[in-house]
């Protein structure tokens, strides 16, 4: 420990990036305090994001399953009935056993763990609710805040963000979701699932902004299937509240001409916004830029050397696990060690019914970047697993380089996707070709076949199409 620090490290957000970073650096022997805001544990993520809602995309696909595709599988009278009380009470156990967990590990490794607002005062001192805490190096991890529409504040009751939307006490008649992009497509499933009329507005052409086009085709059409409806091209230029309803202004792109869409609850979900509110960067010369995001340097350093930032507040995907790695680089360097982010292998994920995976480049990109680039196809229809389980909608794609046969991107739109996708991120991670997928030995039958198959198809023929 340095002689004249109260502590070796100091973070500021206990999200996924904070406490990872915490933990790690813990774990590396640094004395480390860990503040957050909330009084437990966990960021957005655990308390008000990822965690609770895929309890509830969990619990809802269980009910449509119940309601839906019982009887095909040779079982009947089954009879299910929506309790949203107990599904949200469940959500919240989910929640808390989790943060708990997080809780637990503070306490094994000997973090300090502080609930509060921390200000920073100086290269190596902060001020925590009034009090004074030094530190010789600090990481700011505090995350993101939803955006809202201009001149439509958030009430997270009828007017929600990503918050509201995971705590409503009924479920809504209508529903109006503004923004095709994960948050959006995720709660539009739930509550559709849960029996609302959802209708999802997007500015752009597709859904799904950032991933594949072609399986983001396929995609829309199974969300249809489930009944969700799409404006697409289309922007909310206005809300207003008439009675106990709620009317958005829409307008196509490029036209002139409104139309009133009615709703009982608005989700807002266009995006996230870095938090740095009430850390007063100015006092130690730490600028952010155009969109609030704090510029480092590969290292994670700010402008002020002692000080570092990750995550949400810096550039780059706005994900949990993007926050987790950059955690446990800057910890390990720190400490002493080398610490790395590939960058190039960063999976995302939406976790609808059918997800939908991506790693790496899509076809637009290379395309744009001008990369000569093969694909391999392969349908979850032509897969024996993928039938025996009644989960046939989509496929794999692999793209790898045209002389070389590097993996460049693999995205997958079916079951389990997100759990698939580990494979194609290791793979590029360690600079694998499709041909090192291809020979792989994959166990049958499974949904990861589909992977191998794919492969197979970039730089040779697939067996079973």
């Amino acid at each position: 420990m340095s002689e004249t620090h109260e502590f070796d490290l100091a973070v500021i957000g206990a999200g996924p990036g904070g406490y990872v970073c915490a933990l790690k650096a813990a774990q590396r022997g640094l004395k480390v305090l860990c503040v957050d805001r909330r009084e437990t544990p966990g960021g957005t993520c655990l308390n008000v994001g990822c965690i609770p809602s895929k309890a509830l995309l969990h619990s809802s696909e269980r009910l449509h399953e119940a309601e839906t595709e019982f009887a095909a599988l040779g079982i009947d009278n089954v009879t299910p009935k929506l309790n949203l009380g107990q599904m949200m009470a469940r959500k919240e156990r989910v929640v808390g056993d989790t943060v708990k967990g997080i809780g637990y590990l503070f306490r094994k490794n000997n973090v300090t763990f502080r609930v509060g607002e921390a200000k920073l005062t100086g290269p190596h001192d902060l001020s925590i609710n009034g009090e004074k805490v030094t530190a010789r190096s600090i990481v700011i991890a505090t995350g993101s805040a939803p955006v809202a529409l201009p001149g439509v504040d958030f009430d997270e009751k009828r007017v929600v963000s990503s918050t509201g939307a995971l705590s409503l006490e009924a479920v809504p008649k209508r529903l109006a979701v503004i923004g095709a992009g994960v948050i959006g497509l995720e709660l539009g499933s739930v509550w559709k699932r849960l029996g609302s009329e959802v209708t999802i507005i997007e500015y752009g052409d597709h859904i799904a902004p950032g991933f594949d086009r072609g399986l983001g085709r396929q995609f829309q059409r199974s969300l249809e299937k489930l009944g969700l409806k799409f404006r697409l091209s289309t922007r909310v230029t206005k809300v207003e509240i008439e009675g106990s309803a709620l009317d958005l202004t829409l307008q196509k792109v490029g036209q002139e001409e409104t139309e009133t869409l009615e709703a009982d609850v608005v989700l807002v979900s266009i995006g996230r916004k870095p938090y740095t509110q009430g850390l007063d960067l100015g006092a130690v010369g730490i600028d952010t830029d155009e969109v609030g995001r704090i510029p480092v340097d590969p290292h994670f350093r700010t402008s002020c050397p002692s000080i570092y930032a990750i995550g949400d507040v810096i550039a780059g995907p706005m994900l949990a696990h993007k926050a987790e790695e950059e955690g446990l680089a800057l910890a390990e360097q720190l400490a002493g060690h080398v610490g790395h982010v590939p960058y190039d292998a960063i999976p995302s994920v939406i976790y609808t019914q059918p997800e939908f995976a991506m790693v790496g480049k899509t076809e637009e990109q290379l395309k744009q970047e001008g990369v000569a680039y093969k694909t391999g196809s392969f349908p979850f229809m032509a897969s024996a697993r993928a039938r025996a389980i009644a989960a046939t909608d989509g496929g794999v794609k692999v793209l790898t380089d045209a002389k070389t046969d590097r993996i460049l991107g693999v995205h997958i739109l079916g079951a389990c996707a997100g759990e698939l996708i580990a494979e194609a991120t290791l793979a590029m991670t360690f600079k694998a070709s499709a041909e090192d997928i291809a020979l792989a030995c994959h166990a049958h039958p499974t949904l990861s076949e589909a992977l191998k198959e794919a492969a197979l198809g970039a730089f040779d023929k697939p067996l079973h199409l």
